[in-house]
């Protein structure tokens, strides 16, 4: 006789504000909570809280299969993607319950998210396992997480969609 599946996990408010309340406490000014259970699974499931002012360093994912999807659940955010010389290459705004909620990222697009309000989440969902990020999938153009040109580059990117 086999045990009974766990029950499933409600999508709600508040584990909206469990998730934005632990981006706001967070240094990174972000943080996920998984729905996956290991780095090794082959489907990574979770939700991404992230604050205005989190600066995610563009990048992509060269394995053919980690196309990312990116779903807004609260708050809006901006995608931008750059051609191989760093120039933006295109921008999406991302709102809930707006006209475009979300966006598929293929492998090989260097790209970055950008929150434009407090609250902020997204449903995030790529394949797994796990893989930090290699060298050739950091942006060589762009100031690392943490560097002091950082906070510049992410004001000049977030400008772009004011203009």
């Amino acid at each position: 006789m086999s045990a009974n599946p766990p029950p499933p996990i409600a999508i709600d408010e508040p584990l909206l504000d469990v998730v934005t309340h632990a981006a706001r406490l967070s240094p990174r000014l972000r943080r996920n909570h998984n729905f996956h259970t290991a780095d090794t699974d082959a489907c990574h499931r979770l939700l991404n809280g992230m604050e205005p002012g989190s600066y995610i360093l563009p990048h992509r994912h060269l394995d053919p299969n980690k196309d990312e999807t990116f779903v807004i659940l609260r708050g809006a955010f901006g995608l931008v993607l750059f051609d191989d010389a760093g120039e933006v290459a295109q921008m999406l705004l991302l709102r809930a319950g707006g006209t475009t909620l979300g966006a598929t990222v293929p492998s090989g697009t260097w790209h970055t998210l950008i929150a434009f309000e407090p609250g902020g989440v997204f449903l995030e969902a790529k394949a797994g396992p796990y893989l930090p990020l290699s060298d050739a999938e950091r942006a060589p153009w762009a100031p690392a997480e943490g560097d002091a040109a950082a906070a510049d580059y992410l004001e000049a990117l977030t400008a772009r969609f004011d203009a």
